[in-house]
């Protein structure tokens, strides 16, 4: 396996840990462990933890991006088509029932700002990216002059994304998908499908 492949195995790695523990309950010999990874060689791709935990939002950011973008890019004669994929998308990873791809945005954002400003600008500039994403395929669509108010493309992104962490942290504490069923009517009314 050459450098880089070693790298993203330990962080492919983590991020399956992680996303179910938290980044502070988990500690480097654990992770190490998981990807089978002599402990030097922690130290050799990441300066500290932190320095880890910054490479490992930009590793997952970086993923959701491509992803998202690939998504949107789908050739439909509904252009909004793909948003309510991504949204169905999106609960059918974070249900209760789903047992893996937890979203780290979820699971960190809390944790992580107050303990990292470094990990935090991450999950900010990752989060806004996620935004400017939506906004792009919102603006492809006729949704935008059809709202009462006419919001920017920018800012309905900023609302359905709020919306789905919002149901997201919801759904864990409640052990139930019912506010992806309320997301998910609340996202299709402001895109006027209901």
């Amino acid at each position: 396996m050459t450098t880089k492949d070693v790298r993203h195995h330990i962080l492919a790695t983590a991020e399956q840990i992680i996303s179910h523990k938290g980044f502070s309950a988990v500690g480097i010999n654990e992770l190490l462990r998981a990807a089978n990874v002599p402990k030097g060689s922690f130290y050799h791709y990441f300066a500290s933890k932190e320095a880890f935990g910054v490479a490992l939002l930009k590793h997952y950011f970086d993923d959701y991006i491509d992803q998202l973008t690939q998504l949107f890019a789908a050739d439909t004669n509904h252009p909004e088509q793909p948003l309510i994929s991504y949204c169905q998308q999106w609960q059918h990873t974070q249900s209760c029932q789903s047992l893996t791809h937890r979203c780290l945005v979820v699971k960190l954002a809390a944790e992580v700002s107050d303990l990292s400003e470094a990990m935090r600008q991450v999950l900010n500039d990752g989060m806004q990216a996620i935004i400017e994403v939506l906004a792009g395929a919102l603006s492809k669509t006729q949704i935008m002059q059809q709202l009462p108010g006419h919001p920017s493309a920018e800012q309905l992104a900023q609302r359905i994304y709020q919306l789905w962490l919002g149901a997201s942290l919801q759904a864990k504490v409640y052990h139930s998908d019912e506010p992806f069923e309320l997301a998910m009517a609340t996202t299709q009314s402001w895109l006027q499908l209901a």
